[in-house]
C-alpha cells in the first residue's frame, strides 16, 4: 500500500549517520508512512526493536499497511514493531529511559497532509481550513484565522512565518472575516500583501506556514523532543534531525550546541548535509531539507569532548548546506 509520490528525503544520509545496527532499539519520532522506517527494520532483524511515532491517525494507518507489507516480505527477519498514534512530545513518556540506539525525527509537514486538499494545508487547492496533524483533537486553523484578536494574528505570522508584512495581512484577515477555506484566505492574502518581483514564494506561503506551526505547537513538540532525546538515548546512541525551515532548524542547531558545550553530544556534523543536485530533481520537497546528526556522549568523556571540535565523521562526501 506504499504511496508512489512519497519519497524519503536525505534517505542513504540518514541510514549512514544513524549507524543503524542489528538488534539494536530505534525510534522514528515521526512515522509518516514508514519510508525511513522501513529501511530501518531491514537493517535490524529479529532481535532489534523499532518504535514510531505518528499523530496522523490516517498516516498511521497507512504505515502500518506498509509495514505489514514488509512483514510479509521479510518473515522471521523482521524485528519488533510498537507503533503510538501519539505526538513524538510524549515519547519520555512512552520510552524507556536510556534504550535507544537511535532516534530519528523528520520534522514538519508530510507530503501526505500537503497533497489531500481536504486537510486544508495548501492554498493550492479550496478546502476547508482545518491544517491540524491530529484530526482527533485540537483547535483548527479556521477557529485561529477567525477567532484569534488581530494583535495575536500578527504576532503569530511575524514569529511562526517570519512575514515581515504580518501586521497589514492580520487587519486585512480581521476586516474579512468569516473565512472559511484556504482559497479566502489566501486571497485575503494576495490582496493585502501582494507578491514583489523578488519573491520566489507565493504571498500567503508564510502566513500558512505560521497558522499551521501555531494550529500543531510544531516548536514546542520540537523542543520537547530535544529536551528529551539525551535521557532516552544509551551512550554513543544518535540522534538525527531533518529540518524544513529556519524556525526549525535553529531550535535543532541550538539544543545541539549547547548540548555539545555542556558534555551531553558530540555533534556528528560540522555542517548541516543538504541533498545533492541528483536528489533535488528527483524529489523538489528535498530542496530545503536539513539533517543534523549528533551522538549521545559518556560522562567520562565529556570534558575531552569538549576540547575536540565536532568530528565529520561518515558526513564526509556529502554536500554540507550553501
Amino acid at each position: 500500500m506504499s504511496d508512489p509520490q512519497h519519497v524519503p528525503v536525505l534517505f542513504e544520509e540518514v541510514l549512514d549517520l544513524l549507524n543503524v545496527r542489528r538488534g539494536g532499539t530505534y525510534a522514528d519520532a515521526t512515522l509518516g508512512l514508514a519510508g525511513h522506517s522501513s529501511a530501518i527494520a531491514r537493517r535490524l532483524g529479529p532481535q532489534g526493536t523499532l518504535i514510531a511515532f505518528d499523530r496522523d491517525p490516517q498516516a498511521m494507518e497507512i504505515a502500518k499497511a506498509n509495514l505489514e507489507a514488509l512483514r510479509e516480505e521479510l518473515g522471521p527477519e523482521m524485528p519488533q514493531l510498537r507503533l503510538i498514534p501519539r505526538a513524538f512530545s510524549s515519547a519520555a513518556e512512552e520510552i524507556e529511559r536510556a534504550s535507544l540506539d537511535g532516534l530519528l525525527a523528520d520534522f514538519g509537514v508530510s507530503s501526505l497532509q500537503l497533497d489531500q486538499a481536504h486537510r486544508g494545508f495548501s492554498f493550492r487547492q479550496d478546502a476547508p481550513l482545518d491544517m491540524r496533524m491530529d484530526t482527533r483533537s485540537g483547535e483548527t486553523a479556521g477557529q485561529v484565522v477567525n477567532q484569534a484578536d488581530e494583535e495575536e494574528l500578527a504576532n503569530l505570522i511575524y514569529e511562526f512565518g517570519e512575514e515581515r508584512r504580518s501586521r497589514r495581512i492580520a487587519r486585512a484577515i480581521v476586516r474579512a472575516r468569516p473565512i472559511l477555506t484556504t482559497a479566502e484566505l489566501a486571497k485575503v492574502i494576495s490582496a493585502a500583501a501582494p507578491a514583489m518581483k523578488s519573491d520566489k514564494i507565493h504571498p500567503a506561503t508564510r502566513t500558512f506556514q505560521a497558522i499551521r506551526i501555531r494550529v500543531n505547537d510544531e516548536l514546542g513538540e520540537i523542543r520537547s523532543l530535544l529536551e528529551s532525546a539525551p535521557s532516552l538515548l544509551k551512550f554513543g546512541g544518535r540522534l538525527a534531525v531533518i529540518s524544513f525551515h529556519s524556525l526549525e532548524d535553529r531550535i535543532a542547531k541550538d539544543a545541539l550546541r549547547e548540548g555539545a558545550q555542556q558534555g551531553i553530544w558530540n555533534v556528528i556534523t560540522r555542517k548541516p548535509v543538504v541533498a545533492s543536485e541528483e536528489e533535488e530533481r528527483r524529489n523538489p520537497r528535498s530542496r530545503s531539507a536539513k539533517l543534523r546528526v549528533a551522538e549521545r556522549v559518556k560522562p567520562e568523556r565529556s570534558e575531552v569532548t569538549r576540547k575536540i571540535p565536532p568530528q565529520g565523521g561518515s558526513s564526509r562526501g556529502y554536500r554540507p548546506s550553501r
